[in-house]
Protein backbone atom coordinates (compact mmCIF):
# COMPACT_ATOMS: atom_id res chain seq x y z
CA UNK A 1 0.00 0.00 0.00
CA UNK A 2 1.18 3.50 -0.83
CA UNK A 3 0.87 6.32 1.67
CA UNK A 4 -0.04 9.63 -0.01
CA UNK A 5 -0.58 13.17 1.16
CA UNK A 6 -2.95 15.29 -0.92
CA UNK A 7 -3.05 19.07 -0.59
CA UNK A 8 -6.12 20.90 -1.85
CA UNK A 9 -6.63 24.63 -2.40
CA UNK A 10 -9.39 26.35 -4.34
CA UNK A 11 -12.72 28.15 -4.24
CA UNK A 12 -14.99 26.66 -1.60
CA UNK A 13 -18.23 24.99 -2.63
CA UNK A 14 -20.39 22.12 -1.42
CA UNK A 15 -19.30 18.67 -2.60
CA UNK A 16 -15.52 19.16 -2.83
CA UNK A 17 -14.66 16.62 -0.15
CA UNK A 18 -17.19 14.18 -1.56
CA UNK A 19 -15.66 14.42 -5.06
CA UNK A 20 -12.10 13.79 -3.83
CA UNK A 21 -13.19 10.97 -1.51
CA UNK A 22 -15.04 9.33 -4.43
CA UNK A 23 -11.82 9.32 -6.48
CA UNK A 24 -9.81 7.80 -3.62
CA UNK A 25 -12.42 5.17 -2.73
CA UNK A 26 -13.05 4.34 -6.40
CA UNK A 27 -9.42 3.23 -6.67
CA UNK A 28 -9.56 1.10 -3.52
CA UNK A 29 -8.00 3.74 -1.26
CA UNK A 30 -8.70 4.65 2.34
CA UNK A 31 -9.06 8.17 3.74
CA UNK A 32 -6.94 8.07 6.92
CA UNK A 33 -6.53 11.60 8.28
CA UNK A 34 -7.40 15.11 7.16
CA UNK A 35 -7.36 18.74 8.19
CA UNK A 36 -9.60 21.09 6.25
CA UNK A 37 -10.70 24.68 6.59
CA UNK A 38 -12.56 27.51 4.90
CA UNK A 39 -10.19 30.50 4.75
CA UNK A 40 -11.08 33.79 3.02
CA UNK A 41 -13.58 32.13 0.68
CA UNK A 42 -11.12 29.38 -0.23
CA UNK A 43 -11.09 25.72 0.73
CA UNK A 44 -7.75 24.43 2.00
CA UNK A 45 -7.04 20.89 3.07
CA UNK A 46 -4.48 18.19 3.60
CA UNK A 47 -5.41 14.53 3.46
CA UNK A 48 -3.49 11.36 4.20
CA UNK A 49 -4.70 8.38 2.17
CA UNK A 50 -3.51 4.85 1.62
CA UNK A 51 -3.91 3.36 -1.81
CA UNK A 52 -2.88 0.11 -3.51
CA UNK A 53 0.54 0.70 -5.11
CA UNK A 54 -0.81 -0.18 -8.56
CA UNK A 55 -3.41 2.65 -8.30
CA UNK A 56 -1.04 5.55 -7.49
CA UNK A 57 -0.52 6.46 -11.16
CA UNK A 58 -4.28 6.38 -11.79
CA UNK A 59 -5.00 8.69 -8.85
CA UNK A 60 -2.20 11.02 -9.87
CA UNK A 61 -3.58 11.23 -13.41
CA UNK A 62 -7.14 11.77 -12.16
CA UNK A 63 -6.06 14.59 -9.86
CA UNK A 64 -3.91 16.22 -12.57
CA UNK A 65 -6.73 16.21 -15.14
CA UNK A 66 -8.16 19.63 -16.04
CA UNK A 67 -10.83 20.67 -13.55
CA UNK A 68 -13.73 23.06 -13.94
CA UNK A 69 -13.69 24.15 -10.27
CA UNK A 70 -10.22 25.81 -10.12
CA UNK A 71 -9.21 23.41 -7.34
CA UNK A 72 -5.45 22.80 -7.21
CA UNK A 73 -4.52 19.37 -5.89
CA UNK A 74 -1.02 18.08 -5.35
CA UNK A 75 -0.02 14.56 -4.44
CA UNK A 76 3.05 13.63 -2.39
CA UNK A 77 4.09 10.03 -1.81
CA UNK A 78 5.46 9.41 1.68
CA UNK A 79 7.03 6.49 3.44
CA UNK A 80 4.21 6.40 5.97
CA UNK A 81 6.65 5.01 8.51
CA UNK A 82 6.33 5.54 12.23
CA UNK A 83 7.04 8.99 13.58
CA UNK A 84 10.04 9.38 15.84
CA UNK A 85 9.31 8.83 19.49
CA UNK A 86 9.57 11.97 21.58
CA UNK A 87 9.71 12.36 25.32
CA UNK A 88 6.42 14.13 25.76
CA UNK A 89 3.38 15.35 23.85
CA UNK A 90 1.95 18.69 25.00
CA UNK A 91 -1.08 20.77 24.13
CA UNK A 92 -0.43 24.51 23.97
CA UNK A 93 -3.03 27.25 24.18
CA UNK A 94 -1.89 30.84 24.00
CA UNK A 95 -4.06 33.96 24.04
CA UNK A 96 -2.66 37.48 23.77
CA UNK A 97 -3.42 40.86 22.32
CA UNK A 98 -3.04 40.68 18.54
CA UNK A 99 0.02 42.21 16.93
CA UNK A 100 2.23 41.40 13.93
CA UNK A 101 4.88 38.72 14.45
CA UNK A 102 3.28 36.58 17.16
CA UNK A 103 3.65 33.28 15.29
CA UNK A 104 7.22 34.21 14.32
CA UNK A 105 8.09 34.84 17.97
CA UNK A 106 6.45 31.65 19.26
CA UNK A 107 7.94 29.43 16.56
CA UNK A 108 11.41 30.87 17.16
CA UNK A 109 11.21 29.66 20.76
CA UNK A 110 9.85 26.27 19.70
CA UNK A 111 12.42 25.82 16.95
CA UNK A 112 15.33 26.86 19.19
CA UNK A 113 14.07 24.25 21.68
CA UNK A 114 13.86 21.54 18.96
CA UNK A 115 10.11 21.20 19.57
CA UNK A 116 8.04 19.77 16.73
CA UNK A 117 4.66 21.37 15.94
CA UNK A 118 2.34 18.53 14.96
CA UNK A 119 -0.79 20.62 14.63
CA UNK A 120 -1.43 24.36 14.82
CA UNK A 121 -4.68 26.30 14.75
CA UNK A 122 -4.84 30.08 15.05
CA UNK A 123 -7.61 32.65 14.99
CA UNK A 124 -8.53 36.17 16.03
CA UNK A 125 -11.31 36.77 18.56
CA UNK A 126 -12.76 39.77 20.29
CA UNK A 127 -11.53 40.49 23.82
CA UNK A 128 -14.29 39.82 26.34
CA UNK A 129 -13.90 43.13 28.20
CA UNK A 130 -12.12 45.46 25.81
CA UNK A 131 -13.40 44.24 22.46
CA UNK A 132 -9.79 44.50 21.23
CA UNK A 133 -8.61 41.82 18.79
CA UNK A 134 -7.09 38.87 20.64
CA UNK A 135 -4.86 36.27 19.00
CA UNK A 136 -5.36 32.61 19.97
CA UNK A 137 -3.08 29.72 19.06
CA UNK A 138 -3.71 26.09 19.87
CA UNK A 139 -1.02 23.53 19.08
CA UNK A 140 -0.05 19.93 19.64
CA UNK A 141 3.68 19.77 20.30
CA UNK A 142 6.28 17.00 20.58
CA UNK A 143 9.20 17.69 22.89
CA UNK A 144 12.63 16.23 22.27
CA UNK A 145 14.25 13.95 24.84
CA UNK A 146 15.73 16.04 27.63
CA UNK A 147 13.29 18.96 27.43
CA UNK A 148 10.60 19.14 30.08
CA UNK A 149 7.27 20.87 29.78
CA UNK A 150 8.26 23.19 32.61
CA UNK A 151 11.46 24.25 30.81
CA UNK A 152 9.45 24.96 27.66
CA UNK A 153 6.90 26.95 29.68
CA UNK A 154 9.70 29.14 31.09
CA UNK A 155 11.03 29.83 27.60
CA UNK A 156 7.58 30.71 26.25
CA UNK A 157 6.76 32.86 29.26
CA UNK A 158 9.75 35.05 28.40
CA UNK A 159 7.60 36.21 25.48
CA UNK A 160 5.32 37.69 28.14
CA UNK A 161 7.86 40.48 28.56
CA UNK A 162 6.98 41.61 25.04
CA UNK A 163 3.23 40.90 25.06
CA UNK A 164 0.46 40.12 27.51
CA UNK A 165 0.19 36.33 27.31
CA UNK A 166 -2.21 33.79 28.78
CA UNK A 167 -0.36 30.49 28.29
CA UNK A 168 -1.53 26.96 29.04
CA UNK A 169 0.59 23.85 28.52
CA UNK A 170 -0.91 20.47 29.34
CA UNK A 171 -0.18 16.83 28.66
CA UNK A 172 -1.62 15.63 25.38
CA UNK A 173 -2.46 12.12 24.33
CA UNK A 174 0.48 10.77 22.38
Amino acid sequence: MASLILTLVGPDRPGLVSAISEQVAGLGGSWLESRMAHLAGQFAGIVLVSLPDKQVAALSAALAAPRDDDMRITLHETSGGPRPIAQQALALELVCQDRPGIIRDITRVLSASDVNIEELTTNILSGSFSGEPMFRAQAHLRLPAGLTGEALRERLEQLGNDMMVDLTLSDAAG
